[in-house]
């Protein structure tokens, strides 16, 4: 595309933003750089798991055209009337961390990127659902191998199932999950109750060679919180 027809990037920006904001009724920084094209779902995904240290070291695009971009994102959020809302970002291992997004690490450039820009045509009570929904931790994901001779990268052992981490694949036992059972899918309601009983849980995931993602095969909860779910079907 020639310079002279090229899509302004306060455009690019708004246009991201407005399907973002149709799609789920609000509307974040990290919506706007996948929707422009610099950012890849799968690389937030791999963030979220703390594979990657910083969420701007794989934007696909220079630090000021970033810091351009967000700024005209806050612009057209304070102009549409949205309501900002804090939101927390935590990592999707056992430890919890809080997430970075800046290289530099800038308690204003990492609020900016927090910040959730909300419908102000929902609610009240709506508003602080969306709130409460985006700051929950995300669920801990483990992985069924499709080949069984992995290594982990902290203990030299193996096992059926693992997480990945930034140095390499985990057993259960170095990422402290190793206490909890295998609840396999096919029975919904047993799920849901053992999960809700669970103080801690985590979806079980196989990578499918044919369709080419990952797909739930079950979920990882507390021994006890299975044998009460049991005692109810």
């Amino acid at each position: 595309m020639s310079r002279k027809n090229r899509v302004p990037l306060a455009d690019r920006v708004a246009r991201a933003a407005e399907a973002a904001l149709a799609a789920r009724h609000f509307v974040s920084a990290i919506d706007v750089l996948v929707g422009i094209g610099w950012l890849d779902p799968g690389a937030v995904e791999r963030w979220r798991r703390g594979q990657i240290d910083c969420l701007e070291e794989v934007v696909q695009i220079d630090a000021p055209r970033i810091s351009e971009a967000i700024r005209l994102f806050g612009s057209w959020a304070t102009a549409r009337g949205l309501l900002p809302s804090p939101t927390a970002y935590v990592g999707r291992t056992p430890d919890r961390p809080t997430l970075r997004f800046s290289r530099s690490g800038n308690p204003a450039i990492e609020n900016s990127y927090r910040t959730h820009w909300i419908s102000p045509e929902l609610s009240e009570k709506k508003r602080a659902r969306l709130a409460d929904t985006a700051s929950r931790a995300p669920e801990l994901v483990v992985i069924q191998p499709l080949k069984p001779e992995w290594v982990c990268h902290r203990c030299g052992g193996s096992g059926d199932l693992l997480m990945m981490e930034t140095p390499g694949p985990a057993c259960l036992r170095c990422v402290g999950l190793d206490d909890l059972t295998y609840l396999p899918a096919g029975d919904a309601l047993r799920t849901r109750r053992a999960k809700s009983k669970s103080s801690r849980h985590a979806v079980v995931v196989r990578f499918s060679r044919t369709r080419r993602r990952y797909e739930r095969q079950g979920l990882l909860v507390e021994s006890q919180a299975l044998a009460d779910a049991q005692q109810e079907t």
